[in-house]
């Protein structure tokens, strides 16, 4: 299915929180490449630059969110100004998102927005450095519109400070690794997370390890070590989790 066979004409919204130009426009061309859309079926807003529009969940077939600097288990003294308003514009938005059970999908960001809001310990014990990794379905990943198709093992690109320590029993787990239990879930029918990054190809985590080489996720002198982990086995099938999106909830 092209861009053109897609039903209906009501847009896709992609949040995003990159400050760096560089990574950011990658983010933006990534998702209109792995979900297919054109430009005017996915509205990028910017949230470290402005804050959140009004969003009207009639208006839109979808919403998704992009990676972030940001990290939800932070201590809020800090937490920049910037930070705290878009961590409030969020939750503000994931609860009328998930009482609607609004189709919505965030990648990697999202476990912290949509783990915050289920009440869900986030912290530490789950980091993975940035790197390549084999992410599991489980029997309720095999099944689910989003992933049916896909191995029942796939690589996957990972790199965070912060993940669900322990999943709330509202929420359903879809898929695991043996570093993250939790690598994707669902709340209702139609709201998930994702805490690998299934919009990332090689090039763009490249671009992003040398944008935040000085953010904490690596030691100065592991550049080449975590380079070279990201090359440890192509990444060939999260993409699909995207098109499966927009595939489903275009409208």
């Amino acid at each position: 299915m092209t861009s053109a066979d897609l039903p209906g004409d009501k847009p896709f919204v992609l949040l995003a929180t990159r400050a760096q130009d560089l990574p950011a426009d990658e983010e933006y061309a990534l998702f209109l490449r792995f979900t297919g859309l054109p430009p005017e079926r996915l509205r990028r807003v910017r949230l470290e630059r402005e804050p959140m529009p009004d969003i009207d969940l009639d208006d839109v077939a979808g919403i998704l969110v992009g990676g972030s600097p940001f990290n939800a288990s932070d201590p809020w003294e800090r937490k920049s100004a910037v930070q705290r308003r878009v961590e409030a514009e969020m939750a503000a938005l994931v609860d009328r998102v998930v009482a609607r059970d609004a189709p919505f999908l965030g990648a990697c960001y999202g476990v912290g927005t949509l783990g915050t809001h289920l009440g869900a310990p986030i912290d530490g014990t789950y980091a993975e450095p940035i790197s390549v990794v084999d992410v599991s379905l489980t029997d309720a990943g095999r099944a689910d519109p989003l992933l049916v198709g896909l191995p029942d093992t796939f690589p996957a690109f990972v790199g965070h400070k912060e993940a669900i320590a322990a999943l709330p029993a509202a929420a359903t787990l879809l898929a695991s690794s043996a570093t993250c239990p939790v690598q994707m879930f669902r709340v209702g029918e139609n709201v998930y997370a994702t805490q690998f990054h299934p919009e990332l190809d090689v090039d763009g985590i490249v671009t992003r390890i040398h944008a935040y080489a000085s953010y904490g996720y690596f030691a100065p002198d592991e550049l080449d070590l975590t380079l070279a982990a990201v090359r440890r086995a192509p990444v060939t099938e999260t993409g699909r989790i995207l098109r499966a999106f927009v595939e489903r909830y275009a409208r």
